[in-house]
C-alpha cells in the first residue's frame, strides 16, 4: 500500500508549500501552488526568460519524512503538454542536490505517473553531481515540483496527490 505524502483534496493542504522561483537568481518567472475547490491542487504560473530567468518551482518538507524503502514516487497529475520535473530532497536545507525525475502528463486528462527512484538524477542547480549520495534508501525530507527547460508562458499542472509506494 503506498504512504500518501501528500493529498490536496481540501484548501490546508497547500499551505506548507513555499514557491522557489528563479526570482532568487534575479529572474521574474512566478508560481503557486493553490487549492482547487475541485478537490485538487494546480501548480501554476508564469515561466519568463527576462533576466536570465527560466525556471519555477514549489516545494514542502515531508513530515514525518519518509523511511528508506521507497521503490517509486506516486503522482495523480493532470497535465497541460508541457514537461514537469518533481524533486525530491534528502535533507531540510534550501540549497543543495535535488534528485529530479521528469514527466509529461497528457493535456487535459488524469493520469497516475509513476516515477522510479533510479530514474531520479543528482543535481545542482541544474547541472548533474556524479558524487552525490544515493537516493535509494534515503529518507526523503523534501518534495517539489519544477518547470524549466526553456518552457516559457503560462503553465499549470493540476495534482490530486503524491505517495511513496513500498518495496
Amino acid at each position: 500500500m503506498p504512504e500518501t505524502l501528500f493529498l490536496f483534496d481540501r484548501p490546508e493542504a497547500v499551505s506548507a508549500w513555499s514557491a522557489i522561483d528563479d526570482r532568487v537568481m534575479g529572474g521574474v518567472s512566478h508560481s503557486t501552488l493553490r487549492f482547487d475547490p475541485a478537490g485538487h491542487a494546480v501548480f501554476g504560473g508564469q515561466v519568463s526568460p527576462d533576466n536570465n530567468g527560466g525556471f519555477a518551482s514549489v516545494r514542502a518538507s515531508v513530515s514525518p519524512p519518509s523511511a528508506r524503502d521507497i521503490e517509486a514516487i506516486e503522482l495523480v497529475v493532470r497535465g497541460d503538454g508541457r514537461r514537469y520535473k518533481l524533486n525530491l530532497r534528502i535533507d531540510r536545507g534550501f540549497d543543495g542536490v535535488n534528485y529530479q525525475a521528469a514527466f509529461a502528463p497528457p493535456a487535459g486528462r488524469w493520469i497516475r505517473q509513476a516515477l522510479a527512484l533510479a530514474d531520479f538524477l543528482p543535481t545542482w542547480r541544474g547541472r548533474a553531481v556524479p558524487d552525490a549520495p544515493a537516493l535509494r534508501g534515503a529518507t526523503i525530507e523534501q518534495v517539489g515540483l519544477m518547470i524549466a527547460d526553456r518552457q516559457f508562458g503560462g503553465f499549470e499542472l493540476a495534482i490530486q496527490g503524491i505517495w511513496a509506494r513500498r518495496e
